[in-house]
C-alpha cells in the first residue's frame, strides 16, 4: 500500500477510536446514573421496599404492633371490670352488715322491751291475793286493769260458776268443742285457741292457770261483747 494512503488510513481510524471511546464513556455513565438513586425522588420510594431477611420479605409487622395495642386495651378493660365488680361487692357487703346490725338493734330492743313488760306486771300482780276464787278474780282484775280490759268482780264471778262452778281445772268433754278436739277449759271454759289468741301477756302460758284463763276469757269477751260484763250465757 502507497505511504500516502497508509497515513490516510490512520487519520481514519484515530477518530474512529475517539468515538468508540465516547460511546463507552457515555454508556458507563448511563448505567452509573441507572444504578444510583435519583436526588429528585422521594426518600419514602426507598423505604416502600419490603424488609428482606435472607430472601424473603417481614410481613405483618403493623398488624403485630396492632395487635399489641388492643392486647393492651383489652387488659384495661379488663382491671377496670375487676375493680367495678370490686367496688359493687364491698357495695353489698356493706349494705349487708347495716342491715344485719339494724336488725340485732331491732332484736335486742324488743327483748329489752319484752324483758321489762313481765317485770312490771309481776309488781302488779302481787302474791297478797289469796290462792282461792276470790283472789284469783281480784288478781286477774289488777292484770285486766293494767291491759285496759273492762271487767267487773260480779262479772267474772256469775260466769265463772255458771261455767265451771270455781273449778280452776274443769274441762268439758262432751260439747261441740270436744267433738271437734278443742275442748273447753279451766275457770271461764276457754279453748286452746281463743286462750293463745287472747293470752294476756305476764301470765302464765298454762290454760288451767286461774289468773290466765280469767284474763285470757275477759280479753276475748272485751272484743266481741264489749265487757265480760255483758256475758250471761255462754259465749
Amino acid at each position: 500500500m502507497p505511504a500516502n494512503l497508509r497515513r490516510h488510513g490512520r487519520a481514519l481510524a484515530q477518530p474512529r477510536k475517539i468515538a468508540v471511546a465516547g460511546v463507552a464513556v457515555l454508556g458507563a455513565a448511563a448505567v452509573a446514573v441507572s444504578a444510583a438513586p435519583s436526588q429528585a425522588e422521594p426518600t419514602s420510594s426507598v423505604a416502600a421496599a419490603p424488609v428482606q431477611l435472607g430472601s424473603q420479605p417481614i410481613k405483618g409487622v403493623k398488624a403485630s404492633v396492632t395487635d399489641q395495642l388492643a392486647g393492651e386495651s383489652v387488659k384495661i378493660q379488663a382491671i377496670a371490670a375487676k375493680k367495678q365488680a370490686a367496688a359493687k361487692q364491698q357495695a353489698r357487703a356493706a349494705a349487708q352488715h347495716q342491715a344485719k346490725a339494724k336488725a340485732a338493734h331491732q332484736a335486742k330492743q324488743a327483748a329489752s322491751r319484752s324483758t321489762k313488760r313481765p317485770q312490771l306486771q309481776t309488781v302488779a300482780v302481787s302474791t297478797r291475793y289469796g290462792n282461792n276464787l276470790d283472789g284469783w278474780i281480784r288478781q286477774a282484775l289488777a292484770v285486766m286493769k293494767q291491759h285496759n280490759i273492762p271487767g267487773s268482780y260480779s262479772g267474772l264471778h256469775r260466769n265463772i260458776m255458771r261455767e265451771s262452778s270455781g273449778n280452776p281445772n274443769a274441762i268439758n268433754n262432751w260439747d261441740i268443742n270436744a267433738r271437734n278436739g278443742i275442748p273447753s277449759k279451766g275457770l271461764l271454759q276457754v279453748i286452746d285457741p281463743t286462750f293463745n289468741a287472747y293470752h294476756v301477756p305476764g301470765t302464765s302460758r298454762n290454760i288451767y292457770d286461774p289468773v290466765a284463763n280469767i284474763t285470757a276469757a275477759a280479753n276475748y269477751a272485751a272484743h266481741r261483747y264489749g265487757s265480760i260484763d255483758h256475758v250471761n250465757s255462754a259465749y
